[in-house]
């Protein structure tokens, strides 16, 4: 075989690598639904970075995916009335946490709205980590990650901490009968154990409410 020979075949390997890596990317993008957020460490099974980036760059170019910020992607959905869909800020928490390995807790105005307290839902939502600081914006939303010791995220992924950071949020004197029974409807039983566990991470006050709650 000519060396000329030879470059050609070996093009035509790296091109064959190429189209298996694309495929399979593509098939793990639509083994999900659509609002999926990822970034390209959730496909490094498949292939190197530069080849599983060459494929999302690829995808994205088609427009089948979308990129949110350098490394952040989404398979986005699209609504016939409001068009192209902003993904959720727990979807890019949970790809976030993921890349990073990293715990995040909701806190503020955010989680006081995922559980029910406030009909606001904020432009600037707020996660508190056990990793590096970072902000990152998409349309009108940004998510902030801001760093904070392990021990302010160590009810993190739990119900009792989003409630934790929630009547903090809200504050003692706003935190009444309404927002016990808002709180009481969502727990299960095991919700109800955690919280006895985790007083010793609530202010005084929020673990008096906590106790309520579980009981």
């Amino acid at each position: 075989m000519s060396q000329k020979q030879g470059i050609i075949c070996d093009k035509m390997v790296m091109k064959k690598q190429h189209n298996s890596i694309d495929s399979k990317v593509l098939s793990r993008i639509y083994g999900h639904r659509g609002g999926w957020v990822f970034t390209p460490t959730h496909f490094l099974d498949l292939g190197n970075r530069t080849a599983v980036a060459a494929a999302l760059k690829r995808h994205k170019q088609t427009g089948l995916i979308r990129q949110l910020a350098r490394g952040l992607y989404d398979y986005p959905i699209d609504h016939l009335s409001f068009g192209r869909i902003p993904p959720s800020a727990d979807a890019v928490a949970r790809a976030l946490a993921s890349r990073h390995a990293v715990r995040l807790q909701p806190t503020g105005a955010y989680a006081a709205n995922v559980l029910g307290l406030s009909e606001q839902v904020p432009t600037r939502i707020v996660f508190l980590t056990d990793g590096p600081s970072r902000r990152i914006k998409f349309g009108r939303q940004e998510i902030v990650l801001k760093g904070t010791t392990p021990r302010n995220v160590a009810t993190a992924g739990r119900k009792s901490g989003t409630i934790i950071q929630a009547l903090r949020h809200i504050g003692q004197r706003n935190a009444n009968d309404k927002t016990l029974a808002i709180l009481k409807r969502q727990l299960t039983v095991q919700d109800r154990a955690q919280l006895l566990k985790d007083l010793r991470h609530a202010p005084d006050w929020v673990a008096d409410i906590m106790r309520q709650l579980a009981s």
